[in-house]
């Protein structure tokens, strides 16, 4: 079942350009050159219901933009798109309970006060009754374990427990749909871990459709079988992370680890494409369909090989590759 569908949505930002110093800021005064930017060119994509899909790009891809469209924050300058059957632009009582925003970079939690406060502020906001309001917070508290934490004044809390409240008051009235823009980000890795743990069991338990976006790509590994990636307002990839990864890196790594100091490049250099190399070890590239050949190669060619570790291209590499073709 579709929840999410977009048809050549586009969104164009008007700006003004003003000519240098004093004279320039008397003339904007009676004539200003407008400017257009075309944060999002014409895409179209669906997501079904229960999908945890990754939105990927750079800074100024278009992302953040496309999600405040979905979520009716911005109107789309052209194209269609609904959201649960609703048009979020519409901004209709009845889509707005049932879709959240989480911004990574922006704060829904009032500093001064207990994150219980804002959650009380919540339930009234969504109209949820008293005791769909207790047992949504107990299971929420419960995923994360923080109950020790809801008395204390925001302000106090670390950016990780922050974060953990954050999505809290995002999910207690069981959206449908959760958009999730860098939720992640600032965070230290145990905190990000806690996180992404989280997203995982709440996609899987409660079937929510979720759309994260993340520069972090231990995120995007962990956590989505799909991904959109988005460049300069246009998508240019849409599909399993699997299958980019085979398209755009068809090699694996082998990380060699040796027990005997001295290894040189000549040793090594018959087995693939050496990426890095110390005494002590080295990283090849070897083709996906002989990376079991050239390990048992490895072992059998005499060297002093202790350890060989297969893994995969980091997904940075593969995206750089995709902008940069």
């Amino acid at each position: 079942m579709t929840l999410i569908e977009a048809k050549n949505l586009s969104r164009t930002f008007e700006y003004y350009r003003k000519q240098r110093g004093l004279s320039g800021s008397l003339k904007s005064f009676f004539h200003r050159e407008k400017l257009y930017t075309e944060a999002v060119k014409n895409i179209s994509f669906s997501i079904d219901a229960g999908e945890l899909v990754g939105f990927l790009g750079p800074n100024g891809a278009g992302k953040t933009t496309t999600l405040k469209m979905l979520s009716g924050i911005l109107h789309p300058t052209s194209g269609q798109v609904q959201v649960l059957g609703h048009i979020p632009a519409q901004r209709e009582k009845s889509y707005q309970k049932q879709f959240a925003l989480v911004m990574g970079q922006k704060n829904q939690l009032i500093k001064d006060l207990p994150a219980l406060e804002t959650f009380i502020v919540n339930k009234e906001i969504y109209e949820i009754s008293d005791r769909q309001f207790q047992e949504n917070l107990d299971e929420l508290v419960e995923l994360f374990d923080m109950r020790d934490i809801l008395d204390i004044q925001v302000r106090k809390l670390s950016l990780g427990q922050r974060m953990r409240c954050e999505l809290v008051a995002a999910l207690l009235h069981k959206p449908k749909v959760l958009f999730l823009d860098e939720p992640t980000i600032g965070l230290d890795v145990v905190a990000q871990k806690n996180i992404r743990d989280f997203i995982k069991k709440y996609n899987r338990e409660k079937k929510t459709t979720i759309i994260l976006t993340s520069h972090y790509m231990e995120d995007i590994r962990e956590l989505c079988e799909r991904v959109i990636i988005i460049n300069l307002g246009q998508i240019v990839y849409d599909g399993k992370l699997d299958d980019l990864i085979k398209k755009y890196a068809p090699y694996k790594l082998l990380k060699v680890v040796f027990n005997e100091n001295g290894i040189k490049r000549e040793d090594v250099k018959k087995f693939g494409e050496i990426e890095e190399l110390s005494p002590y070890s080295c990283t090849i590239k070897t083709a996906r369909n002989k990376t079991k050949d050239t390990a048992i190669a490895l072992f059998s060619s005499g060297l002093p090989v202790d350890d060989i570790v297969i893994d995969e291209v980091d997904i940075d590499d593969v995206i750089r590759q995709i902008f940069n073709s």
